[in-house]
């Protein structure tokens, strides 16, 4: 995934507007994120700010609009965003600087591939494959199996992406075993400061690889007790959380054979090429992750997918996935490939 494929892609933006929304999810908040809508040439470019605090996002909307209009190469509208303050006031947590980053990149690699004519696999000569994708949700705050009787009754064959809690029980842990359904066990181990953080816990570990053999898990946390045990199944570990560049995944706790690529974390298009790369180079296992987006952003992690790592088990399920009410007709897995039409992924 080579960034001088899209380095030297003209951008011309004649205006800036940015668009706020709010949804309940399945895992008990609201959700709030804003688009940005780059305008030029007759053409419209969209990215999405998944910042994870409200306040930002009611701040950034106060503040208005970035002055952006201008004429640009894609890597000179990078570089100018990368030298500006996107927070003035400060964002609530360091990572959404490279959450709202990655939105006017994103938002200007759309309208620059539009403006060309151009979409994302035309420009690294790959074709848009379907999709296979897990749903991803939690199982409340007195853990059950209702949420996943709900999505087994609608849509049979689903896979699932968990997160483990102390909280499982024997039962509970047999009977999603049962299912054969689950393809990803994150243990939010790698969230320093966050309030989804879980500390190392080798007797929930044991629990986990010894009951779901096959599934990856995801963000362990390693510690003189835990260490043993992930060093056992280190081919079954993958990284999210602590991948923000090729350097940070370079030094992760054990060699990375499984990796969750999020644009957003990564905050850049020239990071996310490097990452991508790195991982084609060195075969290691990738698949797309989300962060409740609700608009374009979903639609751009499933382009990325589509492209360079449809078989994985991709956490980019339709966004609807995401509500509190489980309901039937919804697109299941493997996705649709996206339209083959100028833009990243949101036309």
């Amino acid at each position: 995934m080579d960034y001088g494929r899209v380095a030297d892609l003209s951008v011309t933006i004649d205006d800036v507007e940015l668009q706020q929304r709010e949804q309940d999810t399945s895992s008990g908040f609201t959700r709030t994120t804003t688009t940005v809508l780059l305008r030029g040439d007759g053409h419209v470019g969209r990215g999405e700010d998944v910042t994870y605090d409200g306040e930002d996002h009611h701040a950034l909307a106060e503040s208005g609009p970035f002055p952006l209009e201008g004429a640009y190469t894609f890597g000179s509208f990078a570089d100018t965003v990368a030298s500006m303050d996107l927070f003035p006031s400060g964002p609530q947590r360091p990572p959404s600087r490279r959450y709202r980053r990655w939105a006017l990149e994103s938002a200007a690699l759309d309208l620059g591939l539009a403006q060309a004519g151009l979409d994302l696999g035309d420009v690294f000569e790959r074709s848009y494959d379907p999709v296979r994708f897990v749903v991803s949700t939690t199982l409340g705050e007195s853990p059950s199996f209702d949420r996943i009787a709900r999505l087994r009754d609608a849509y049979p064959d689903v896979e699932l992406k968990l997160d483990p809690t102390p909280e499982w029980t024997a039962e509970l842990i047999d009977r999603l075993a049962a299912t054969d359904a689950v393809r990803i066990l994150d243990l939010k181990g790698q969230y320093a400061h966050a309030d989804v953080h879980q500390p190392p816990n080798v007797s929930l570990y044991e629990r986990v690889f010894g009951a779901f053999p096959t599934a990856v898990v995801e963000d362990p946390a390693a510690s003189e007790e835990t260490q043993p045990l992930l060093a056992e199944h280190a081919n079954r570990l993958s990284w999210d959380v602590p991948v923000t560049s090729v350097e940070s995944l370079k030094s992760v706790s054990f060699e990375p054979r499984w990796v969750n690529i999020k644009p957003s974390r990564i905050g850049s298009v020239e990071g996310l090429c490097d990452v991508v790369s790195y991982c084609l180079d060195n075969d290691i296992t990738m698949y797309g992750g989300g962060q409740f987006e609700l608009g374009v952003g979903r639609t751009q992690i499933q382009a990325l997918a589509s492209l360079f790592y449809p078989d994985g088990p991709n956490d980019v399920a339709p966004s609807a996935f995401n509500d509190p009410d489980v309901e039937g007709g919804l697109p299941e897995s493997p996705l649709d490939p996206p339209a083959s039409t100028p833009g990243f992924g949101t036309h």
